[in-house]
């Protein structure tokens, strides 16, 4: 016996009904996200040049961008430095955010003002925070500088963007600034979703705030946690407007990073393919540290 032909019309819009939520968002990861991944990896096998966009001509040369920006002598010191920035930032905006989840978690008057007061440097545009923030560290007019001085903490201004060994400490600093409210949020909410009843009941066995927070927050926050870290790692390592707009990344290559070597290979020598791989460095670094930090967050979870 045949289905009547309504029966079978319903039949097919049902199951055609998912794939209609499915493909758009499909066709947006391949366009937007898919092609330039697979453009950038052609890309770094190839001497790409000025000259490309005239002649055409872009050479297969295999691995030799890699070698070449591997072998490097500063590659070295950039990867160090982006360790550093990222190990810093990662940690200052994930200990001070958690400070403030906590503080927030106790329900104060005017508790909810504060909290989206606290969005503000997370809401505007990195490139107006980084500007501000350059102007209060200059070293001579800065108004970092100045309170010092006028506390007599200091004689002389501090070269927060200019000395070697303070630009990269003061960058760092910007970008906790930057992320901090991210971090305040996602475990904000991590810390509303542990039930009351069980601190009450912890409180009825003799536990004090120690005890509560090693055996029950910090594993029922544990997938807040992860999220804040996998994603500030990843988002930290790619961070190229706030160290461009503060430091240029200098003085010296103090604050050079490989983000902003890729970006300075790409547009500011316009090698392009060995700008692309090193931009291909970095993605492999960032998938390799956050599968490292889940693998070890996993085993941590269920030993």
């Amino acid at each position: 016996m045949t289905c009547p032909p309504a029966a079978t019309r319903t039949r097919l819009r049902e199951r055609l009904a998912p794939w209609l939520f499915v493909v758009p968002a499909a066709v947006y990861l391949l366009l937007f996200f898919g092609y330039p991944v697979v453009r950038n990896l052609v890309l770094s096998f190839q001497q790409y040049t000025p000259a490309t966009f005239y002649t055409g001509a872009a050479p297969f040369v295999g691995l030799r961008n890699y070698a070449e920006i591997l072998s490097s002598g500063a590659f070295s010191q950039t990867l160090l430095t982006t360790v550093l920035f990222t190990a810093g930032s990662v940690a200052g905006q994930f200990l001070l955010g958690l400070a403030l989840a906590l503080f927030f978690r106790r329900g104060f008057p005017l508790g909810g003002l504060l909290r989206s007061l606290l969005l503000l440097p997370w809401l505007l545009p990195l490139v107006v925070s980084a500007t501000t923030w350059k102007w209060m560290l200059d070293t001579d007019d800065g108004v970092v500088n100045n309170a010092l001085r006028a506390l007599h903490l200091v004689s002389s201004g501090i070269p927060w963007l200019t000395g070697t060994s303070q630009a990269l400490v003061s960058v760092t600093l910007v970008n906790i600034w930057v992320g901090i409210p991210f971090n305040t949020v996602i475990l904000y909410i991590g810390l509303r979703n542990i039930p009351a009843q069980l601190y009450e009941a912890a409180e009825l066995d003799g536990a004090g705030l120690t005890a509560s927070f090693r055996h029950i927050t910090w594993p029922l926050l544990r997938p807040a946690v992860s999220v804040v870290l996998v994603l500030g790692v990843v988002y930290t390592l790619k961070v190229l407007d706030i160290i461009l707009v503060v430091t240029g990344g200098g003085p010296a290559d103090a604050t050079q990073t490989l983000a902003t070597q890729s970006y300075e290979l790409s547009f500011q020598q316009f090698e392009f393919g060995r700008g692309a791989a090193m931009g291909n460095v970095l993605v492999i670094l960032s998938l390799v540290l956050a599968l490292v930090f889940l693998r070890a967050d996993r085993r941590a979870a269920h030993p």
